[in-house]
């Protein structure tokens, strides 16, 4: 469940990205001890004081670190995944979309974990894969989830729906409602479907 002052997809975007910066500067219990900082950045990032770096930075760090499944840490039968499902259509622009399917959305996943996820979004997928974890979303690897908050944040923005909240009409906003364009329908140039 998000910080009460969390009402929009945006809002929800900003706030999972302070707390993988809080974990990853203070460690897996960021939450509990550095509520704070999460805050802080929160506000900074939803009022502008704070920018997200760039992609590329991610892209670097995963160059840095061991060839191996950011999922379940195989180094068995590897390949590229795109942590956003390049089968996504919410327009006809989506399949030429460097954002989508360019290396900023690519990772290792061995082949498994890779059928496994399918076109499922990084939080569907988490919680699949941790079904008794309430907190399943925070056993996400950092570079994971901050090159998927930065992509989806972009799909959002072409589906409009940044400023929305529920978009899984369950009754409250979480982080599978960050998952929920990834299944919205295909709206072409003309604003048809």
């Amino acid at each position: 469940m998000p910080d009460r002052d969390v009402h929009t997809i945006k809002e929800l975007i900003y706030y999972q990205y302070a707390k993988v910066m809080a974990r990853s500067a203070f460690g897996p219990d960021a939450k509990k001890e550095s509520y704070g900082f999460i805050k802080q950045s929160f506000r900074d990032l939803k009022e502008g004081r704070k920018q997200w770096s760039e992609i590329t930075r991610e892209d670097k760090q995963f160059i840095q670190t061991e060839k191996k499944c950011l999922y379940c840490g195989s180094t068995d039968n590897l390949q590229w995944e795109h942590i956003v499902p390049k089968s996504i259509k919410l327009n006809d622009r989506c399949p030429v979309c460097e954002r989508l399917q360019g290396i900023h959305n690519q990772v290792w996943a061995c082949s498994k974990c890779n059928l496994e996820k399918g076109d499922k979004g990084l939080y569907s997928h988490f919680q699949t894969i941790f079904p008794g974890d309430r907190k399943y979303y925070d056993r996400i690897p950092a570079l994971l989830e901050k090159k998927y908050l930065k992509t989806i944040y972009f799909c959002h923005e072409c589906a409009g729906t940044l400023d929305n909240g529920d978009l899984d009409g369950d009754g409250s906003i979480t982080v599978l409602d960050i998952d929920k364009v990834l299944h919205l329908q295909c709206i072409g140039q003309d604003g048809k479907t």
